[in-house]
Parts: C-alpha cells; sequence; structure tokens
C-alpha cells in the first residue's frame, strides 16, 4: 500500500483551467488528462486530496465531479480546501476528510492542510508539511512542499517523492522566526 498525495484538482472548473492557463484545450480534456495521469495510485493506496477537488455547484458540474471520484483509484482522503463545497463532502463517500490532519507513512510524518502553514506539529523534528491552494506561485520551502497539481503535471505526488523535494527546498525565514531559530 502506498500514499499518493495531490491539491487542487478543481474538477469540471474551466474558470481554474482558464485564469491558471492550464495547458487543456476544455474542461472536459483537463479532468480526462488528471484521471489519466492519477492512473499511478492503485486500488489498495491511499490517495490524499489535499484540498480543492472540485469548485462545481450546477447540476452538470456535480455529475463531472461525482464521475472524477469514481474515476480515481485507490482510498480517497479529503483534506478540505476553500472550494470544497458541503455538497461535495457530504455526498461522496471519502475513506475520511479533514481539515487538517497528521498521518504517519513508513516511519515518515506528514501534516496535510490545504493552506502552507509557517510551522507545524514535529517541524523541528523532521514532519513534512503537505499543502495546496497557492497553485503555480510558490513550491514550497524546507520541510513542506506544495502538492498542487500545476506543480507536478497534474498528476499525485507518490509521498517518497513529496519527503525528497520537502527536504531539498530552501529554507523559509519566517518558519526559522516562528520556530526560534534565527
Amino acid at each position: 500500500m502506498a500514499h499518493f498525495f495531490t491539491a487542487d484538482t478543481h474538477f469540471s472548473d474551466d474558470s481554474v483551467r482558464r485564469f491558471f492557463s492550464r495547458p487543456f484545450a476544455s474542461v472536459e480534456k483537463m479532468d480526462a488528462a488528471m484521471v489519466e495521469r492519477a492512473a499511478i495510485v492503485g486500488a489498495e493506496d491511499d490517495l490524499w486530496i489535499v484540498g480543492d477537488f472540485a469548485a462545481c455547484e450546477t447540476d452538470r458540474g456535480r455529475e463531472a465531479a461525482r464521475a472524477a471520484f469514481w474515476a480515481l483509484s485507490g482510498r480517497k482522503h479529503l483534506v478540505r480546501g476553500n472550494h470544497d463545497p458541503d455538497w461535495l463532502v457530504q455526498t461522496l463517500p471519502w475513506a475520511s476528510v479533514h481539515d487538517l490532519v497528521e498521518v504517519e507513512v513508513m516511519g515518515n510524518r506528514f501534516v496535510l492542510c490545504h493552506y502552507p502553514l509557517v510551522t507545524w506539529n514535529g517541524a523541528r523534528a523532521g514532519t513534512i508539511q503537505i499543502f495546496g491552494h497557492v497553485h503555480t506561485r510558490w513550491r514550497g520551502a524546507e520541510g513542506q512542499i506544495n502538492v498542487g497539481v500545476e506543480q507536478w503535471d497534474f498528476a499525485p505526488v507518490k509521498s517518497d517523492q513529496a519527503e525528497l523535494a520537502a527536504m531539498t527546498m530552501p529554507p523559509s525565514r519566517m518558519h526559522k522566526k516562528a520556530e526560534g531559530l534565527s
């Protein structure tokens, strides 16, 4: 069983496709490409969606979001983001739903929150913070990594890849200040 992370899929959200200049000719092509690239997730794997799964309030958009949910493999967990409406949380059979959650994968600890944090539980002990929300604006800082789809070619990231990427990010002055390290 493996753990994968992703964020900001925004299934069925054509406004996000256009606003962030996602490289897809239509929202349908965007959704299909993300589902296809998520095929790396197996049926017994955990897929952590770190916010903004789908931001759609029309019947057509809701149906497309449901179709995307069912097309994705694995146990799907939602770490709720600012564009995850109540209907999405309440009507889809998520394995779990959180605002912030700590998970352990093969002895490594991760703190998952849709938003990038200045500090988090275990930050001094090597715990990695996984976030989304900022789309193309910021990849992360030492100890934390943006798993938004724009950062990872619209595909989920395996936990060991996310950890390595987080450990190779430049230090954050704000994090050092918050932790009393500068």
